[in-house]
């Protein structure tokens, strides 16, 4: 059963991206290596409803979820992970697929 990771961001215009570039060049190899599948990576996005208006959103499927946690809780990533959250407010959801 496939296993999605799902997260949208917000950037603050007054504190800019920071170190969130640095992490979005970084991340992608992490997550690659897990065997984690981009599915959608855009800052392409279009607003339903005025209340979640996020600037960028990102989509991973992995084959299982052994795969989104190791990536997650590897050694790799908590080495990065600080360049997101001190640089923008983003937002994850972890779901089970149907396939």
């Amino acid at each position: 059963m496939a296993w999605y990771f799902m997260v949208d961001t917000y950037i603050d215009e007054e504190r800019g991206r920071g170190e969130y570039d640095s992490y979005i060049r970084q991340v992608k190899p992490i997550v690659e290596a897990y065997g984690g599948k981009y599915l959608v990576r855009t800052e392409h996005v279009s607003h339903l409803s005025g209340k979640r208006t996020p600037q960028r959103v990102i989509v991973v499927r992995f084959d299982t979820r052994e795969q989104l946690d190791g990536c997650f809780s590897s050694p790799e990533y908590r080495d990065i992970m600080s360049k997101r959250a001190e640089s923008v407010d983003s937002r994850a959801i972890i779901a089970e697929g149907l396939d």
